[in-house]
């Protein structure tokens, strides 16, 4: 995203990395040193967020694995959108059922997105659970889904975007923004 003149920040990199702590204590707490756990990161944002709690789960003494879900395909608005997403590849445990997944966004708003990575992963097997973490909750759900783990409660009204902006898929800039 660029930033442009009706961009408003929201929470700045600081914010954002104590957000991601939080994330990683709350996580590591529920846990209880259940493990190991998977993070499935939802493309983009999501995946490396997922390896930004990895290495803060890990120091916390979780053990952990990460990769990807990709959703394109278990959208719901497949034909209401112009085109389809690029497929971005899912890349999960073989053994999914013997797993705690953890799926991993960057911004929860109606619930479809979750919905979409929870019919992906459950696509690849039975999990033993699964949970969903997200640095943003910006409120506005149209469907029954409540994240597990939240870093910010950040409630944007109706026909705003919040945006999350990260050092590695933003050529280095980091914040949340609305717009």
């Amino acid at each position: 995203m660029s930033r442009t003149g009706t961009d408003r920040e929201l929470a700045d990199r600081v914010a954002l990395e104590a957000a991601i702590g939080r994330l990683a204590d709350e996580i590591a707490a529920a846990l209880g040193g259940a493990g190991p756990v998977f993070l499935a990161g939802i493309p983009t944002r999501g995946v490396s967020l997922a390896a930004r709690l990895a290495t803060r789960l890990e120091r916390r003494g979780v053990a952990c694995r990460r990769g990807a879900v990709d959703i394109s395909m278990y959208r719901d608005d497949l034909g209401l959108r112009e085109g389809v997403s690029a497929l971005q590849g899912t890349d999960l445990p073989m053994d999914i059922d013997h797993w705690d997944v953890i799926l991993v966004d960057d911004v929860q708003h109606t619930g479809r997105t979750a919905r979409a990575a929870i019919e992906a992963v459950l696509a690849f097997g039975r999990p033993r659970r699964i949970l969903y973490a997200v640095l943003v909750d910006r409120g506005g759900r149209e469907l029954p889904v409540r994240p597990d783990f939240i870093g910010i409660n950040l409630p944007v009204g109706p026909g705003r975007r919040v945006r999350v902006r990260l050092a590695e898929t933003d050529d280095g800039a980091e914040g949340v923004y609305e717009s």
